[in-house]
């Protein structure tokens, strides 16, 4: 298979049209990731939270009397259960219907086609199969062959490609839960780092791409504090400013205004329909992540050059 590949020309390996199928693979997989990383997070939480309670020397210094018996008994019970869980992690255990526990066979996981074929349902019990697996697939091959088409037959549009997966698996992750995984957007940070370092990103320098980072996650903790200040609220998480320094590191400290500026407009948008529409709960918020994510997307498939021209600022 390495030799069958070898022979190609690189013109189409990397063509937008090649990727596209590598991004329905990836796609199928960040369904995965957006599914069961967050499960993941909340065992380790859960795991911290009773290596705390038994802690009972940490009690006592915060509190400055001795520790009750029952927070140890409790520890002890959280051990037992996080314990006794199955195996969870992004490779296993195999793919099974939440509904019935049939698991996916290899013709039932190709991406796109098998959902087509199955028309949304599980083989076994019939139920329904979600339709954001499909068009997770779809916006995921849409943006690799997008990168592709932008940066021609290059190796950097893999780079690119691969920024789109996290930042795809990110945005869906904090629309889902309102949280922004470390795992995601500190390996994104400093992979735009290093990439910027060894001169691998056109036009983008290290010293720019240190400012970018900077500037990113200083302006939101910015904007974070000073709403916290005048209205005792929190307005965003520490995950957003993370978000942003990573897109800083990739785009330069110039793409942070205009990513915040879409964002903004965006987000505003889509909060003010879904409360007018109900599907804004009370007390609920629309996280920012998602929007921060779709404006450092169009950045990177538009270019600098081009948002600063339609913002008028070239």
């Amino acid at each position: 298979m390495g030799d069958l590949l070898a022979g190609l020309p690189l013109d189409l390996l990397l063509s937008p049209w090649a990727l596209a199928l590598v991004g329905l693979a990836v796609g199928s997989f960040l369904n995965v990731v957006v599914h069961r990383l967050p499960l993941m997070l909340e065992r380790q939480w859960w795991g911290d939270v009773a290596a705390q309670m038994a802690d009972a020397a940490s009690y006592q210094r915060v509190f400055g009397v001795k520790a009750p018996e029952v927070l140890a008994r409790t520890a002890g019970g959280l051990d037992k259960s996080i314990e006794g869980l199955p195996r969870l992690g992004l490779a296993r255990p195999p793919s099974r219907c939440p509904s019935c526990g049939h698991g996916i066979r290899w013709f039932e996981n190709i991406p796109l086609l098998s959902w087509l074929m199955l028309r949304g349902r599980c083989s076994a019990c019939g139920a329904r199969i979600g339709l954001r697996y499909p068009l997770v697939e779809v916006a995921t091959a849409a943006l690799f062959a997008a990168f592709a088409w932008r940066s021609g037959p290059a190796p950097v549009a893999l780079l690119w490609c691969g920024v789109a997966a996290l930042l795809l698996a990110a945005a869906l992750i904090d629309w889902d839960t309102t949280v922004l995984p470390d795992a995601l957007t500190l390996p994104l940070l400093w992979a735009g780092l290093v990439c910027a370092a060894l001169g691998w990103l056109p036009g983008l320098t290290l010293p720019q791409s240190l400012a970018g980072a900077a500037a990113g996650y200083l302006s939101l903790w910015s904007v974070y504090w000073l709403f916290k200040l005048v209205t005792g609220k929190e307005g965003m998480g520490y995950g957003d400013f993370k978000l942003l320094a990573a897109m800083g590191a990739w785009l330069g400290w110039q793409a942070i205004l205009p990513i915040v500026l879409m964002a903004s407009v965006l987000g505003a948008c889509v909060g003010l329909a879904m409360k007018a529409t109900g599907s804004l709960r009370e007390g609920r918020f629309v996280p920012f992540g998602p929007f921060l994510a779709g404006g450092g997307g169009v950045v990177m498939i538009a270019g600098l050059p081009a948002v600063l021209g339609w913002m008028g600022w070239a």
